[in-house]
C-alpha cells in the first residue's frame, strides 16, 4: 500500500480537485442534483467541517466523530467530520471549521493550520451549504470531545482511503428510506451521507499524488 510522508500537506495542497465526479460515486440514489443558482435560492445555511490531519506513530490520521442522538437534529447519531454552522462572528468560512473543530473535539484554533478548502456540498435535508477543509497540527492531539455533541472519537487513518472503491459497498439504513446507499465501512462503523462524499472526495485527491 501506498505510505504517505512528511512531505503529504505540500502535496495536498497542489493536487487537483474531483468535485462532484468524486462525490457522486457515494451520492445516495435519491440526491437531487442542484446547480448554485438553485441552491442559492433556497437560502441555505452555510457550514464548514475540517479534515484535521495529524501523525500518529508515524501514521496520518484524522478525526471522526459519533454524534449525540437528538430529535430536532436529521444528522445526529451519524458519523461526521468536525464542524457545524457558520457564526455571523466567524471571519471566513476557514475560521468556522477551526473554530467548530476547537468547540466539538477541544484542539485549541492556533494549533490548527489550514491547508486548502475542498468542493462545497450541498446537503439537501437540512437546506446546509457545507464547505470542506483539510487542515493539520503539528501538536500530537488530545481531544476533549464535546459531551452535548460527540458520543465517541474515531481516528481514521488517511491511507485506509486508498481502499475506497468507484462501486462502494451498498446497505440499507435505518435512515435511508428503506433504498440502499453507498457507505464506507471501517471496523465496525459506516459512514455515509455528506461525510462519505467528501472523504470520497478527499480519496481522490490521495490517490492522485
Amino acid at each position: 500500500m501506498k505510505t504517505f510522508g512528511r512531505d503529504l500537506l505540500f502535496k495536498i495542497k497542489n493536487a487537483e480537485l474531483q468535485g462532484e465526479d468524486a462525490h457522486s460515486m457515494f451520492s445516495p440514489p435519491y440526491r437531487p442534483v442542484f446547480t448554485y443558482e438553485e441552491i442559492l435560492a433556497r437560502n441555505p445555511k452555510f457550514a464548514a467541517v475540517n479534515i484535521l490531519l495529524y501523525l500518529r506513530n508515524n501514521e496520518w490520521h484524522f478525526p471522526l466523530i459519533l454524534r449525540t442522538t437528538n430529535e430536532n437534529d436529521r444528522h445526529s447519531g451519524q458519523i461526521s467530520l468536525p464542524g457545524g454552522k457558520r457564526d455571523e462572528t466567524d471571519r471566513d468560512f476557514e475560521h468556522t471549521a477551526k473554530r467548530e473543530t476547537a468547540e466539538e473535539i477541544g484542539v485549541e484554533e492556533n494549533y490548527v493550520r489550514i491547508i486548502r478548502e475542498m468542493t462545497p456540498i450541498y446537503i439537501p435535508p437540512s437546506n446546509f451549504y457545507v464547505h470542506p477543509f483539510i487542515s493539520f497540527t503539528k501538536k500530537n492531539p488530545v481531544f476533549y470531545p464535546q459531551e452535548t455533541e460527540v458520543v465517541e472519537m474515531i481516528e481514521f487513518p488517511v491511507t485506509s482511503l486508498l481502499e475506497l472503491h468507484s462501486k462502494p459497498e451498498m446497505r440499507v439504513l435505518p435512515t435511508s428510506h428503506g433504498t440502499e446507499v453507498p457507505v464506507i465501512v471501517f471496523n465496525d462503523y459506516i459512514i455515509w451521507g455528506a461525510t462519505s462524499m467528501i472523504l470520497s472526495e478527499f480519496s481522490q485527491l490521495l490517490k492522485n499524488l
